[in-house]
């Protein structure tokens, strides 16, 4: 049967007309899914009874199955989901004193395999549908109010999970839209950011949707030949033509490119990269976001030293380019950057 969760406002639109309905039932329906989030049918209390017993009859509503949770001494939260198919995904809650953020998955593994990233290396499956990217908002905010009933921090979602979520674009932006949708879940755009190597063709397109998320590239070297090194994608889409692309991108309410950049010791951290890096980005509307590896086995590289991570941000500030550092979360529990990875869970997980 059909997932009704999931569905856009113009699907819901179709299906109820079919049922000869009138059209204005499918807006309160998507209230139902989106702003209220309901899980089961019954409880959409403003549709008629036999209504809801149709729909009942006719379609599923559910959100993806909680395999596991991995609690970190930090408040982060990293949630395990097995797929219809057999697949795994993981997505993360971060609570911040001002905020909370869940950090959400675009594809079962990745298929980019950039040499650091826990998640390219453990290999790739396939794209996530619509609903299994929402489900992992909805899952993650349910679990929060269930923690916290009067807790009124704001949310952010950030799709820098598991994936990269321009070779999804199509599954991933009918998900984004329900997010950003004030009658959905009413993420406001500014609230919203979307991480990709820079998948040029996509990125084009991305440009051109009439409400767009932040975006965040992930550069992780100064130079061509080192981010080649690093990310095979530089072979098929360059840095420069990525640098390109981004200055171009139209950010909700005039904001700013973050370029991430994972610090790697003595790779891509040195005195010598930084400087590189000052130099493509001095003047661009953008800021750097540095990102010390989140060191797990078996990614081949090391964590660097604390010191040159601030002499790099340094180089970066005396340069006059915009730079935070990330601080590592959830790592006991293997949920920061780059360390999410499908798991294989037998029948009783």
């Amino acid at each position: 049967m059909k997932n009704l969760f999931g569905l856009s406002l113009a699907g819901i639109e179709e299906l109820v007309t079919a049922m000869g309905e009138p059209k204005f039932r499918a807006g309160q329906i998507y209230s139902w899914l989106y702003a209220k989030r309901t899980p089961e049918i019954v409880a959409m209390t403003n549709l008629s009874a036999p209504l809801r017993a149709a729909l009942v009859e006719q379609n599923d509503l559910r959100w993806i199955e909680v395999a596991d949770r991995q609690f970190s001494e930090d408040g982060t939260i990293k949630s395990l989901y097995r797929l219809d198919d057999g697949a795994a995904i993981e997505s993360v809650y971060i609570p911040e004193t001002r905020r909370q953020t869940i950090c959400i998955s675009t594809q079962a593994g990745c298929p980019l395999k950039c040499a650091f990233c826990l998640t390219g290396i453990s290999g790739y499956k396939r794209n996530l549908k619509p609903w299994e990217i929402l489900s992992q908002v909805a899952d993650g905010m349910d679990q929060a109010k269930k923690a916290s009933p009067r807790d009124e921090r704001p949310w952010n979602v950030v799709v820098m999970g598991m994936g990269e979520p321009l070779l999804n674009y199509e599954n991933t932006m009918s998900a984004l839209r329900i997010l950003m949708d004030p009658k959905g879940f009413a993420i406001t755009p500014k609230k919203l950011t979307l991480s990709t190597v820079g998948i040029l063709p996509a990125l084009e397109k991305l440009k051109l949707e009439p409400v767009r998320p932040n975006l965040a590239i992930s550069l992780h070297a100064p130079t061509s030949k080192l981010r080649g090194e690093l990310m095979p994608i530089e072979h098929k889409y360059a840095l420069k033509d990525v640098i390109e692309a981004a200055d171009s991108y139209p950010s909700p309410r005039g904001g700013r490119v973050t370029y991430e950049y994972v610090l790697l010791k003595d790779v891509n951290d040195r005195d010598e990269h930084a400087h590189a890096l000052a130099r493509l980005l001095r003047g661009r509307n953008g800021k750097v976001n540095l990102i010390p590896l989140n060191a797990a086995e078996p990614i081949p590289f090391d964590t660097p030293r604390q010191a040159q991570v601030a002499r790099f941000e340094g180089i970066l500030l005396d340069a006059g380019v915009p730079v935070s550092v990330r601080k590592p979360r959830g790592q006991d529990v293997l949920a920061a950057c780059g360390q999410l990875r499908m798991k294989k869970m037998s029948p009783a997980c």
